[in-house]
């Protein structure tokens, strides 16, 4: 096998956005490419339009007019001169329409042929195929008749608890699982809701819940010569409302025997549609060894570092080696596995808040750097995270000799990827990452169900780290005061004749608020927060930080912006307002009021005028970047006004509910 990649086509748009356009891009670019993005008025500023040779505006920001219009992405390929459109992963990769007007408008589609993309974009389809090829399925129903009284008949027979999923789908969405019978009504209406609006069918398809199981995939490429071949596994198996969080090759309890049963059947999978290009084949493994056939995603998956670190192989380059005509540059027993890898996401997202998706600035990004890390980002430093888009903002990989080795990488990795401005879940990735159970091999998809049962806990604000954001505002105030008043010399700096008073000061962080006093010594600063005293030696370099806190070594990342001053301490991320006399406190000004987190469309109203609700309780379920996201109370109290009804679309930080709260 292998051969000289041909050139049908000298040019490449890449119909897709954030991290997986640039790294399409720069495989592109590598080859002797020309590159073509495309982007929106919200994307303008984003790093792959300008890594591109070419970009082509496409529309403000909402996806329907932009990287989901099919016809404005082929606009943008005629006016370019492109040959070829890469789809990426997500808007129209697997739309298999899309890929038939690419190949009717002369140009070529860098993926399977549309027939295989229809064959495995209905999981109903896919799943009659698979037992016809002899892969091995979870028991279910996936009939084409949809009605409640069918499914519920296919549910008595299957057994609870079991798997509502859309037939259309992937990524979760409309994705639910039902241990009661009584339950199953209402989770057929809610999936069928989410799968209408995220993949325009409503189709469902039912399968028997297998029990914390491992979920893992094995990636298969295939050419335009008969060649199919696959190139090992990775375990995904730490998800969070079925969207995945860690992944990692190769899978932790794989064994050879096992992985070549499991690649057999992934291969026969790709066979059986007549597979072209990338794909990977997604399995439930059991704790008996048995593995079922669970879907197969015809496109590049965004875990593909983990297997491009353990294989040295370019998957995107191959993609479009393929898509040129050239047959594959290996055959299966040539493929080889060199240590381990494993990927977590950074999302802009709160897991103290329900992992509700967040909007926000970019006020400062630095990518973890050093041997063995790789980050595919879609941001830059001072960019807006837009609404409009996934939450998924950059994917941190590391590579070691040894599962142990990459996990060490990997932690310190996410510490070091400091991104302040916007909320993210680096602190959430980090517990992950060093929890006993990820850390013994042995997690399983029902991880995060176990470990944080009522959601990831918010961390309270040590007084340490308020001290250090205290101390950080002072010397930038001084700092500041010294630039505007000239030169002073250094042993003048701190010197006073008498006795210096402490300065009172308050800040807040997040509804916490924090008393604080400071003042400056010969060394740096004294600063009390509570009954704790700190001696801060203080040492800047741009936003570095180097201190010496009551004799100890602390190093952090700070972005002063202001009376704000945001921290990056090893994995945790911290915002302080220093709150000036006179201001209001907003923190506690109106703690009962409810207000939209981000734009959305509000899909169900639970409360009612006059109803007690407890923290906690869900209030309103809201639709917006790309999923359902239940609003919940913040408080105890009684409902005292509902300003929104169902089917309102809303702004961020418009009033949706107000609560009065309990004395």
């Amino acid at each position: 096998m292998g051969g000289e990649l041909t050139m049908a086509f000298d040019t490449i748009l890449v119909a897709n956005r954030g991290e997986i356009a640039a790294r399409v891009i720069r495989s592109a670019r590598d080859l002797g490419l020309r590159t073509v993005a495309v982007y929106t008025t919200a994307d303008e500023r984003a790093p792959h339009v300008a890594l591109a040779h070419q970009a082509v505006w496409i529309g403000e920001g909402p996806v329907g007019d932009s990287y989901l219009d099919a016809d404005r992405i082929l606009a943008a390929a005629r006016e370019t001169g492109a040959g070829a459109i890469h789809p990426g992963y997500g808007f129209l990769s697997e739309n298999a329409d899309f890929a038939s007007a690419v190949a009717a408008a002369g140009l070529t589609f860098v993926g399977p042929d549309p027939q295989a993309i229809r064959a495995m974009g209905n999981k109903a389809g896919a799943k009659r195929l698979m037992i016809a090829a002899g892969v091995p399925c979870v028991p279910g129903y996936e009939g084409e008749d949809q009605s409640d009284e069918a499914l519920i008949r296919a549910a008595q027979d299957i057994g609870y608890p079991l798997m509502v999923k859309a037939a259309a789908g992937g990524g979760g969405r409309g994705m639910r699982l039902v241990q009661e019978p009584a339950d199953l009504p209402k989770a057929l209406a809610s999936a069928r809701s989410e799968a209408a609006n995220a993949f325009g069918s409503d189709e469902l398809i039912l399968e028997k819940a297998i029990i914390e199981p491992r979920h893992v995939e094995i990636q298969v490429f295939a050419d335009a010569h008969g060649n199919v071949i696959h190139l090992g596994e990775r375990d995904c198996s730490v998800q969070r409302r079925h969207q995945k969080v860690v992944e990692e090759a190769p899978c932790p309890v794989m064994t050879p025997e096992l992985r070549a049963r499991m690649g057999a059947a992934a291969v026969e999978a790709a066979r059986a549609v007549n597979y072209r290009g990338a794909g990977t084949v997604e399995f439930l493994l059991d704790a008996s060894g048995a593995f079922y056939f669970l879907e197969m995603n015809t496109r590049l998956q965004v875990e593909h570092p983990v297997t491009e670190m353990v294989t040295g192989l370019d998957l995107v380059a191959m993609q479009i080696a393929v898509a040129q005509g050239a047959p594959l540059p290996l055959a299966q027993e040539e493929v080889r596995f060199d240590g381990h890898a494993i990927e977590v996401r950074l999302y802009a997202e709160d897991p103290a808040n329900g992992y509700l998706p967040v909007t926000g600035p970019v006020d400062l990004w630095r990518p973890a750097q050093g041997p063995g890390i790789r980050v595919d980002a879609g941001i830059v430093q001072g960019q807006e995270i837009s609404p409009f888009y996934d939450p998924m903002l950059a994917k941190i990989i590391a590579h070691g000799p040894t599962r142990q080795a990459a996990r060490a990488r990997l932690i310190k990795a996410v510490e070091d990827s400091v991104l302040l401005g916007t909320v993210t879940n680096a602190a959430f990735l980090a517990a992950v990452l060093r929890h006993e159970k990820f850390a013994a091999g042995v997690a399983t998809t029902g991880f995060l169900d176990q470990v944080y049962p009522d959601g990831f806990p918010v961390g309270e604000t040590h007084p340490q780290d308020a001290a250090l954001a205290v101390a950080a505002l002072m010397q930038h105030d001084r700092d500041a005061a010294l630039a505007r008043a000239g030169y002073v010399s250094a042993d003048q700096l701190g010197w006073s004749s008498a006795p210096l008073l402490p300065r009172g000061l308050t800040l807040l962080a997040g509804d916490a608020r924090i008393d604080a006093t400071a003042s400056a010594t010969r060394d740096g600063w004294r600063v009390g927060v509570g009954a704790e005293q700190y001696e801060i030696e203080l040492a800047t370099e741009g936003n570095d930080l180097r201190a010496r806190i009551n004799g100890r070594k602390v190093e952090a990342v700070a972005h002063i912006d202001g009376d704000t001053v945001q921290l990056a301490v090893g994995a945790a991320r911290h915002k302080f307002r220093r709150l000036r006399a006179g201001a209001q406190d907003e923190a506690h000004a109106g703690g009962g009021r409810v207000t939209a987190p981000m734009p959305g469309l509000v899909l169900a109203i639970e409360v009612a005028q006059g109803q007690a609700v407890t923290k906690g309780d869900t209030l309103a379920v809201l639709e917006a970047m790309k999923m359902q996201h239940q609003i919940t109370a913040s408080v105890a109290g009684v409902v005292t006004e509902v300003r929104v009804a169902t089917g309102q679309q809303l702004a961020s930080g418009e009033v949706m509910i107000e609560i009065e709260e309990e004395a």
